[in-house]
């Protein structure tokens, strides 16, 4: 299966017409990887590791291999992510594998790559972004991998990041277990909140996820400079203060920020508040976050360019109508 990488918001192709530019707004994407290659060893785990949701049958694993461009499932290490998985690395959970569906490829990368996420087919992972995906895992202690996660129907895609624990727990990397369930409670918070707010207008995810980066990386100064965790009072003066400059005072609720403050306060409980490696993998995430802000079509109508547009079609009609009179 061939990879395309995506275009950024910002990227616009001119082509030309009649002699005139006709411009095409690309769709939005996501943090995107160049595509994991499964036909080359990869030094530093060996092969690409696929973990499939252990609800699968057969022929839907053979359906995701197909999806993440597996040819040759020798070139990957395959593994299966369980209910028990769940248990193991949460906490919680009944153990119902039949759930487990979304799947995930990884790929271990240089020192300092960071954390890149691709959903390969959006539209049967109805929830979660890849942001939410990449910020989630770095907060588990995630590092330097690029990642791929597919899902043969609809679902939420929550159960994708327990399969991103899998891989690390099959190469040999040990992930904290309060960091992991700190993350999977990150993934459902700030989940939960971009859908309570998916019809407000004033509401832009990209904007929300690099939100989430500024408080974390707020706290870490604090704690950095005082030699101390925040106070609930620091908390949500940051959380505040994160919201206000991305744009999100007036969209999020005071019940959400309440949710983000029980969410904080955990997470500052964890090594992931003193630690230098995501402070870099949240950096590298902030650059890609903010190549989205905003939608490119509220882009092109900001600098007159859907007007240019529709003025030079209107040329063209009135012209075309001009040889019948």
């Amino acid at each position: 299966m061939n990879r395309f990488k995506k275009l950024s918001l910002t990227t616009l192709t001119a082509m030309s017409l009649m002699g005139a530019t006709l411009v095409v707004l690309p769709q939005s994407a996501g943090a995107t990887t160049d595509g994991i290659d499964t036909t080359v060893v990869d030094e530093k785990w060996g092969k690409p590791t696929f973990i499939y949701g252990g609800g699968l049958s057969e022929s839907q694993i053979t359906e995701t291999e197909a999806l993440l461009g597996i040819e040759n499932s020798e070139n990957v290490a395959v593994s299966s992510v369980s209910g028990q998985d769940l248990i193991d690395y949460l906490g919680e959970g009944s153990g119902n594998t039949a759930s487990m569906i979304s799947s995930v490829m990884v790929q271990k990368q240089d020192t300092g790559e960071g954390v890149d996420v691709e959903i390969v087919n959006p539209e049967n992972i109805s929830q979660i972004t890849q942001d939410q995906y990449a910020n989630a895992a770095i907060t588990a202690g995630v590092s330097d991998v690029k990642i791929e996660v597919a899902s043969v129907s609809k679902v939420t895609g929550e159960s994708a990041l327990t399969g991103i624990y899998k891989a690390f727990d099959v190469n040999g990397e040990e992930l904290d277990q309060e960091r992991m369930e700190v993350a999977q409670n990150e993934l459902e918070t700030t989940n939960e909140i971009a859908q309570e707010n998916v019809e407000d207008e004033g509401f832009d995810t990209a904007k929300f996820d690099q939100a989430i980066i500024d408080i974390k990386q707020s706290l870490a100064d604090l704690k950095e400079q005082q030699g101390e965790l925040a106070t609930k009072e620091d908390v949500e003066r940051i959380i505040n203060e994160a919201l206000e400059n991305n744009d999100l005072q007036n969209a999020v609720s005071q019940d959400q920020i309440d949710q983000l403050m029980a969410l904080f306060e955990k997470y500052q409980q964890t090594s992931a508040i003193d630690s230098a490696e995501v402070k870099e993998q949240l950096s590298n995430l902030s650059d890609t976050v903010q190549d989205k802000f905003g939608d490119a079509l509220q882009q092109a109508e900001d600098s007159g360019l859907v007007d240019k547009v529709g003025n030079f079609f209107g040329q063209i009609w009135d012209a075309i109508v001009g040889l019948f009179k």
